[in-house]
Formats: C-alpha cells, structure tokens, sequence
C-alpha cells in the first residue's frame, strides 16, 4: 500500500507543478496497480514484491516499445518512452551493475553443481528468487548464458 500512497502523493505534486511527463507516468502507474489489485485472483492488495514486479513489468513495456520505436525512426514517441521510464525507475530499487549480478551468478553457478547449459533452468530459478527486483532479467539470462557456456 505503500507505493500506491507514495504515487498519490507524487501525482499530487504533479498537479500542482503542472507536470505533463510526470502526470502521465504516474497516471499509468495508478491504472496499472488498481488493474492489479481488481484482477481475479487479487484479495483487492498487492504485496511489496507484487508492486515492485509490476513496476519492472511497466519499464520492460516501455523499453520494448522504445526499441521499436528508434529503429522506426519515431523519436517523438521515443522520447515519451524514455521519459516515462525515468519517473517509472524512481519507484524501483537500486539496480544491480553487471559486475555485481555475475558475482552472484558465480556464486549460484557453483551452489547449483551447474555445469553445462542444460542446467539453466536450475541455475535460472535460484537467480530469479536471488535477484528479484534488483536485476533485469534479460541480463541474468544472458550472463547465464555466457557462464555456462564457457565452463
């Protein structure tokens, strides 16, 4: 509940400051938890994690949407992208470098006894559970990828 307090609040300020990237971002982040919260399944409350989830799956759309929009040259829409994504990111944790996510992924690598690429999978729910909310997961794949490959 925290989360969707903090966006009202941000919205808010929005108003007032007459925010059009800000009111939009945090407009969409709103319809995005009461969708969550009135969806079947949903006891009408979303966790920390489920909140935290949501808001990646939110950047993920947006920087899947980007990249078609820059290789279709549309950079009016682009710009609307990134800037979403910024005020998005503000309400997420601290992502990981990759520096740090191969530290870790090492660390699961050699606790899962994995040794080949046929143990992803093994090695991909132990990163998922690890690195939930601190890493994208298009880049724990792809380091994975890379450390299983190359043992």
């Amino acid at each position: 509940m925290a989360l969707e307090q903090q966006i009202m609040t941000e919205l808010k300020a929005a108003m007032l400051a007459k925010d059009e990237v800000a009111l939009r971002s945090l407009r969409a982040i709103k319809a995005a938890i009461l969708l969550a919260k009135t969806s079947e399944g949903a006891a009408g409350e979303l966790s920390a994690d489920g909140e935290i989830k949501l808001l990646q799956k939110m950047v993920k759309q947006r920087k899947d949407s980007l990249e078609i929009f820059t290789q279709q040259g549309r950079e009016d829409l682009a710009k609307k992208e990134r800037e979403e994504i910024t005020v998005i990111e503000k309400f997420l944790p601290q992502q990981m470098d990759a520096a740090a996510v191969r530290a870790v992924l090492v660390q699961l690598v050699t606790q899962a006894g994995a040794s080949s690429p046929a143990d992803m999978g093994k090695v991909m729910g132990l990163a998922n559970k690890e690195l939930a909310g601190k890493a994208e997961g298009k880049m724990i794949a792809t380091i994975v990828k890379e450390l299983l490959s190359g043992q």
